[in-house]
């Protein structure tokens, strides 16, 4: 077999978010969202698949000073890379491919000292595309794609420790049919109802406030985001507690998002603890799941780390996220100390599905090991879809899931894009009162059954005929 990509398209909708949302130097009111097409030939037959994303700032890449319109550029710039690269490229399986545009990127990125997470973003949108367009040539879901091996997945070209067949063995037997999410708490998002001032309460009868978010999707987990300011989040988590603890179940978790704000693991390990000093906090902070990158990316990976990890044995499990750069990133940070890795499509497929195999193979082995699943960034009618199609095969239970939260649904979005959602997904999204589709959450889950049944979960064409067509090249 071989699988060759004969041309590829970008097209683009311009978002803007329903309220601010502030992660650590950024803060979020509109948007670039892309969709990457990509029409491929296998064994001389044609089909096309659609994949997409926002474009974040201040995410790819935290640099203080530059300006949004820059790295905006700077992302389409790595997606026009990738696709240039890609086009005419060919290989025996959509595996194979894929290792040959990532290794073709990695080469480009390191001429124009373009960091490698940033370059693998374009690189991800190829491979999304290309994934969905082989399970609709074999007219498979993703999860029986990958088990029965029409996408020719090979571990061990990731992690060496992996065996080809032993993957079957570290995944599902199936997909998740539910999925909790995992309701992210920014920096600037308001947390009682009585907080909300006449001038900023919106009329599209969604909740605002964590307070009526927990009420009206009955949620049960949870993100917080902290600034490493420990006097102000302080302040800030006694309220979260307070919120959660009277609205929730005694069986609420979160998970801690440092935002690269410390410089070390031992600057954050007195941080924890001066969290934990505080008697009101104490009972609300044993349902920690998990810190995730609390160490800036430039320094998350020093070896010299480790001595730090072992000084801390009690410590709760730390993952990385942003420092999960490179296929090499994963098994670099088991050998510091960290649990493990978050799952993101922007992240790439192939290396999120090796990486939790290899997690699960030292689980396996007794390491307390965590895959988390993250990306406030998926919405709209593909990425989020697609998203989640990985999180249920890969068994992520609990997944970040609000950026139906900070985007009013699909209110944003043509008429035809609504419709064909609906349609093909009326379990996941269903009609507001405002008339657009926004996402069903009940009981703090989502229902993923109509995603798992279809190719990488969409289910529908795209008319992209809807969109700006942008050029490939600049």
């Amino acid at each position: 077999m071989s699988v060759r990509i004969k041309n590829a398209t970008i097209h683009r909708i311009d978002l803007k978010t329903r309220m601010p949302f502030k992660y650590g130097i950024a803060t979020m009111t509109e948007v670039p969202m892309i969709f990457v097409s990509v029409a491929i030939e296998t064994n001389g037959k044609k089909t096309s698949g659609t994949a997409s994303d926002l474009l974040p700032p201040k995410w790819f890449t935290k640099v203080p000073n530059e300006t949004i319109e820059n790295e905006i550029a700077e992302m389409l710039r790595v997606i026009r890379n990738t696709i240039q690269i890609s086009i005419d490229a060919e290989a025996e399986n959509a595996f194979e491919l894929w290792r040959l545009i990532y290794e073709n990127q990695t080469k480009w990125a390191l001429t124009k000292s373009i960091p490698m997470l940033l370059a693998h973003f374009g690189t991800s949108l190829v491979e999304r595309a290309l994934i969905e367009a082989t399970c609709k040539h074999h007219k498979k879901s993703l999860g029986q794609a990958l088990l029965e091996g029409n996408l020719g997945f090979s571990p061990e070209n990731i992690h060496s420790e992996l065996k080809k067949n032993s993957f079957k063995k570290l995944l599902p037997p199936k997909p998740l049919s539910k999925i909790t999410v995992r309701h992210t708490i920014g920096l600037g998002d308001t947390l009682f109802e009585r907080q909300l001032i006449d001038n900023e309460i919106l009329d599209d009868s969604l909740p605002q406030s964590l307070e009526k978010c927990i009420q009206y999707y009955n949620l049960k987990q949870f993100k917080i985001k902290i600034s490493g300011d420990l006097e102000s989040d302080l302040k800030r988590l006694i309220e979260i507690a307070e919120v959660i603890t009277i609205n929730s179940d005694e069986n609420f978790a979160f998970s801690l998002d440092g935002n690269e704000q410390f410089e070390s693991i031992e600057a954050f390990r007195k941080y924890w603890m001066n969290l934990n000093k505080e008697k009101i906090l104490i009972p609300f902070l044993k349902h920690i799941l998990f810190i995730e990158q609390p160490l800036h990316r430039d320094t998350a990976l020093s070896s010299s780390l480790k001595k730090e990890f072992d000084q801390w044995p009690d410590r709760p499990p730390v993952i990385i996220d942003e420092s999960d750069s490179t296929i090499k990133s994963l098994p670099q940070a088991l050998i510091i100390g960290y649990s493990g890795t978050s799952h993101k499509n922007c992240k790439g497929i192939f290396k999120g599905i090796a990486n939790s195999c290899l997690l699960e193979s030292r689980r396996q082995d007794g390491l307390n090991t965590v895959m988390s699943g993250e990306d406030l960034c998926n919405v709209g009618p593909v990425a989020v879809i697609q998203d989640l199609a990985v999180m249920a095969i890969l068994g992520i239970q609990s997944v970040e899931r609000n950026g139906h939260h900070y985007m009013a649904g699909l209110s944003q979005f043509p008429k035809r894009t609504q419709n064909q959602i609906l349609s093909a997904h009326p379990e996941l999204y269903t009609k507001s009162k405002h008339s657009w589709p926004a996402l069903t959450i009940i009981n703090g889950q989502i229902d993923v059954s109509t995603i798992n049944k279809n190719p990488m979960g969409t289910g529908f064409e795209l008319d992209l005929n809807e969109y700006e067509e942008i050029p490939i090249r600049e």
